[in-house]
């Protein structure tokens, strides 16, 4: 088959896959599901994806890949210094899931149920392989700029994204916690701010230095 026509199947096969995902749930949704809304056989399923996890996993990935394209006039910004880029790359990554919020709270489902285990490490190594090599290149910068004290940009860069993984599941808790209405908004901005000054403190800059999420954004996902 052409490439690019086998590309156009694929991605009629993401778009469907999504979209069962954000309405009916990941784990509501069937393979037969898909199949309908396509329309195409199994075997065409099958010579895309071994399976639904598989679909899920291309979803996510094709999520991530599409943040990561619209952070890369940020990151090639010669004029920009690497604290500025730092703020932006974390409110762009804000905005584009906010835009996405159905996907991104589907996502949550599947990130919390005990049977997704491997999806789960799965994501997490998908994270570690997009932002590691960005928050080096910035880190670098901001080193060069002396505003960054570290000895080893990439050293930095693995305590960030770890940093940023621990906090996201934390950021998950609180999310469902504001639901349940047992924490208030004042408690999630205080840890928010706690995270920003640890941020701070391992780039070796003067607390305050950064906002990486503003009050809006909090708002929008915990208010």
């Amino acid at each position: 088959m052409n490439p690019a026509l086998q590309q156009v199947r694929r991605e009629a096969f993401l778009d469907a896959g999504q979209k069962l995902i954000q309405a009916k749930g990941y784990e509501a949704m069937s393979i037969q599901d898909v199949l309908e809304e396509v329309p195409a056989s199994r075997g065409a399923f099958y010579h895309y994806f071994d399976s639904k996890q598989a679909l899920l996993e291309g979803v996510v990935d094709r999520f991530a890949d599409a943040a990561m394209t619209t952070l890369q006039p940020v990151i090639d910004d010669p004029n920009l210094p690497a604290l500025r880029k730092l703020e932006q790359i974390f409110g762009g990554i804000a905005a584009f899931k906010a835009e996405r919020k159905e996907l991104v709270l589907a996502i949550m489902d599947v990130w919390t149920a005990d049977s997704n285990a491997i999806v789960r490490e799965k994501l997490r190594r998908m994270t570690v392989r997009l932002l590691h090599p960005l928050l080096t290149g910035v880190i670098r910068q901001g080193i060069r700029e002396d505003v960054i004290k570290a000895g080893s940009p990439e050293d930095l860069a693995t305590v960030l994204v770890s940093l940023m993984q621990g906090f996201q599941e934390l950021a998950l808790q609180y999310f469902m916690a504001r639901q349940a209405g047992t924490i208030t908004f004042e408690y999630v901005v205080d840890k928010f701010s706690a995270y920003t000054e640890a941020f701070e403190a391992i780039l070796g800059i003067e607390k305050g230095s950064l906002m990486l999420i503003d009050e809006p954004t909090l708002r929008f996902w915990f208010g």
